[in-house]
């Protein structure tokens, strides 16, 4: 009788369909919920879909359809427009520039030819530089030893400066040097004053040659910027000069920084 049981009793193989099925029925209940729980608007996800393939193709949006719905709380993005170069402006800049820079050589040319003795013999230097034209004169054709009175024989030469200046419009800053020997008098106490008041006299002299006030400014620099070495006599006669800068930069508009109004 033992034996008989044991051959009527067998191996279930379909045990896992159970397992199965309630997989499935949990997976469907899953998605049923999911499906309650959310709201798909058919129409707002085209127009989604749209917009997007639109920018990626960089493409125009469809018109029509409805506005994509936008949550709320959700902060808006602002849209930054595209910057274009301005190729109109960037042209009138460079029109402006070429002019300034015709400007400024009609103006060296005019003083080249004014000044042409002065320069042939070594007394006058018209040199070129980043900001505009200088004129580098010696003083020694211009000041008395120790003194910031023009002499009579300079004066000529400086209204001839005056004259080819008084017609253009650019800035000029004149800067007086001198060498490193040392003075004490009663109206110089130092180099410094002296070399202020002999780049005061050129601005003076310009002004009333027709020069803009307006566009002139005089600076002292003393013996602080030598070009050659003050341990000679031809160095030290080299730095003492003066030196008229024609600027070619125009003065910007000021920007206060740290204003009350910008706290």
């Amino acid at each position: 009788m033992a034996r008989r049981r044991r051959e009527d009793e067998h191996e279930n193989h379909e045990r896992w369909l159970v397992s199965y099925a309630d997989f499935i029925t949990l997976l469907f209940a899953f998605f049923v919920v999911m499906y309650a729980i959310s709201s798909v608007n058919e129409g707002k996800y085209k127009v989604l879909s749209n917009s997007l393939t639109n920018a990626f193709n960089n493409k125009t949006a469809e018109t029509g359809g409805q506005p994509i719905a936008v949550i709320q709380g959700a902060p808006l993005m602002p849209v930054k427009p595209i910057a274009k170069p301005d190729k109109l402006a960037d042209q009138k800049k460079e029109e402006k520039k070429n002019e300034q820079r015709k400007k400024m050589k009609n103006v060296a040319d005019d003083i080249k030819n004014a000044l042409q003795p002065l320069i042939a013999q070594g007394k006058v230097k018209l040199l070129e530089t980043s900001r505009g034209v200088t004129i580098e004169i010696n003083d020694s054709i211009l000041f008395p030893a120790g003194q910031a009175r023009l002499q009579s024989a300079s004066i000529n030469a400086m209204l001839a400066i005056a004259q080819v200046l008084a017609t253009s419009d650019f800035p000029i800053t004149i800067e007086g040097h001198t060498d490193n020997v040392p003075i004490a008098t009663a109206q110089f106490p130092s180099n410094w004053e002296l070399s202020a008041m002999r780049a005061t006299t050129v601005l003076r002299l310009f002004n009333d040659g027709g020069v803009g006030a307006e566009r002139l400014t005089a600076i002292g620099y003393g013996e602080t910027r030598p070009i050659e070495t003050n341990t000679t006599a031809e160095g030290r006669a080299r730095n003492r000069r003066v030196s008229i800068l024609i600027d070619s930069a125009r003065p910007e508009e000021p920007t206060e920084i740290g204003s009350a109004r910008g706290n």
